[in-house]
């Protein structure tokens, strides 16, 4: 799972570069593998796809390289063409070629857009492209896991960056992969889409399948993140961390049985770790969560709770072991691997240790291996938080380090300027981009475009005209202490007033969507 798309392929497709040549009628692509004669003829007109020989390409076109085709997108301004320009090769993954999707264009059908008014020239212009560097394309459409096709709507036209690694134990010279796929189904930023819908889909899905292949044999481990699978949402609100709210008017045990009985069917027996805190405002979630698993009563489900901030507070990370602990227990009968994973995996199905032998002994590849694993981690964490994942230094070196406190300090103002101020734009390309919105060509208006409340802009010059006043007064005093008190108190209450007002309005503050009503879909 990468912030650029990824193609993965069979022998041979898009193992060459194809050619878009462009007219003012159509718009034709060309493969150029050998003895490839058809083209793909799109009427810029009628949308209509048709096939065509070379031979019908006027001499008069003109043509550019392209790597393939991410689909179309309908605009305020029409249709869009959305086409592949650059790509790299990243490796090859079970005899097939992956490849990384580096640079894109968006093509319109029409040839002008004199028909828009300035404000939908200015909607025309807003893309996804932003969407586009964070997205996964897996394989051909006919085969694939429709809950990972993230241009499955893209491409209704027509009809995760693995970490591959090369290692060497013993002498004996095997591949170890990992991918992260990331679920298209209820999508999103991390705070406007929690919880599950109406289909049992968790917020943020992403399966991890950790993949070693030595002599001709293969091994795999699966397993899967997201978010509680039950009614919950947790709005932006200008606090640090917005409070967790349990919706009290649905029936959550249907949608949280749907979940799980997909997880069954899909993975078989299911280990449930659930880290959130058990005090505070994620007490709430954990008690919920463990109270909705009593009450499937599934023998096919096990719930396990570790209250990570707790046990692992004031650098003590040794604690993990307790976890490890927890679930070594039931690892054997519901195959769950975790720290142990690749020992297992490598020693007793491949072949590549000796007997005896442990992974920790193996310091080069121990190296790869977690370095991998926190890369994964970042790359996830990006995708829905908009940074890197906190805690990495831990997962690449086994300890905490004073830098990785400050990357973490660092993360932590982004995720806050990010969740609460640009949020809103980043949900709204990803649901453009999935088909949840569907722009209207006839629509003249465009809901990006709201205009703001008047607390909006006043209410922020406010307080930082106060504040700085507050400052100015301290630092140029006043004939008399009493005078310089007071002015001190009457703008420095006139700050915190302001700024208790503003807080209070949260939400009218924040970047939210607003292409999809979220709070409808909850």
């Amino acid at each position: 799972l990468n912030t650029s798309v990824i193609i993965y392929t069979s022998a041979g497709y898009y193992s060459q570069p194809s050619t878009l040549h462009t007219t003012a009628e159509k718009f034709y692509i060309e493969a150029c593998d050998d003895g490839a004669g058809d083209v793909l003829a799109i009427d810029r007109v009628s949308t209509e796809v048709t096939l065509a020989v070379r031979k019908d390409i006027p001499p008069s076109a003109v043509t550019r390289p392209m790597c393939g085709i991410m689909g179309t997108i309908r605009l305020v301004a029409g249709m869009y063409l959305i086409v592949i320009t650059k790509k790299k090769k990243v490796g090859d993954l079970l005899g097939h070629a992956v490849w990384k999707a580096t640079d894109f264009d968006i093509i319109s059908y029409k040839k002008t857009v004199l028909h828009l008014t300035d404000t939908q020239v200015g909607s025309s212009n807003i893309t996804p492209t932003v969407t586009l560097q964070s997205l996964i394309v897996n394989p051909p459409m006919f085969y694939a896991d429709q809950r990972f096709v993230w241009n499955g709507h893209l491409l209704r036209e027509f009809m995760a960056q693995p970490e591959v690694n090369s290692c060497c134990i013993n002498g004996k010279i095997f591949d170890w992969n990992i991918i992260s796929r990331r679920s298209c189904f209820r999508a999103g930023v991390r705070y406007y889409i929690r919880g599950i819908d109406s289909e049992g889909h968790a917020a943020n899905f992403v399966e991890t399948e950790q993949i070693v292949q030595y002599n001709g044999a293969k091994a795999s481990f699966v397993q899967t993140r997201g978010s509680i699978p039950f009614y919950w949402s947790q709005r932006p609100n200008l606090k640090y961390k917005p409070k967790p709210q349990i919706s009290k008017s649905v029936n959550h045990l249907d949608g949280f049985q749907r979940h799980f009985d997909s997880q069954i069917i899909t993975y078989g027996k299911q280990v449930i770790l659930n880290l959130v805190n058990q005090k505070g405002s994620e007490k709430p979630l954990e008690q919920a969560f463990a109270k909705m698993v009593d009450s499937l009563g599934n023998g096919m489900i096990k719930y396990v709770a570790f209250d990570f901030h707790k046990e692992c507070s004031r650098m003590r990370w040794h604690r993990l072991q307790i976890l490890v602990d927890m679930v070594a227990e039931i690892q054997n009968e519901f195959g769950l691997v975790l720290i142990s994973l690749t020992k297992t995996v490598t020693k007793n199905r491949i072949g590549v240790l000796h007997v005896g032998q442990r992974i920790e002994e193996q310091a080069d590849f121990e190296k790869i291996y977690k370095n991998a694993w926190a890369d994964n981690a970042n790359a996830c964490a990006k995708q829905y938080a908009g940074t890197g994942a906190l805690k990495t230094d831990f997962t690449r070196t086994g300890k905490r380090t004073q830098w990785g406190l400050l990357m973490d300090g660092w993360n932590s103002m982004i995720r806050y300027y990010k969740n609460n101020f640009s949020d809103g734009f980043r949900q709204d390309s990803i649901d453009l981009f999935l088909g949840n919105y569907a722009v209207e060509e006839a629509d003249m208006n465009t809901p990006l475009h709201e205009p703001k409340d008047w607390k909006f802009l006043t209410l922020p010059i406010i307080m930082v005209v106060a504040f700085s006043m507050c400052i100015i007064c301290l630092l140029m005093a006043g004939d008399t202490w009493t005078e310089t008190l007071a002015y001190v108190l009457f703008w420095g209450s006139a700050s915190v007033v302001t700024a208790g007002v503003i807080l209070f309005n949260g939400r009218d503050f924040v970047d939210a969507p607003k292409l999809v009503q979220k709070e409808k879909m909850d």
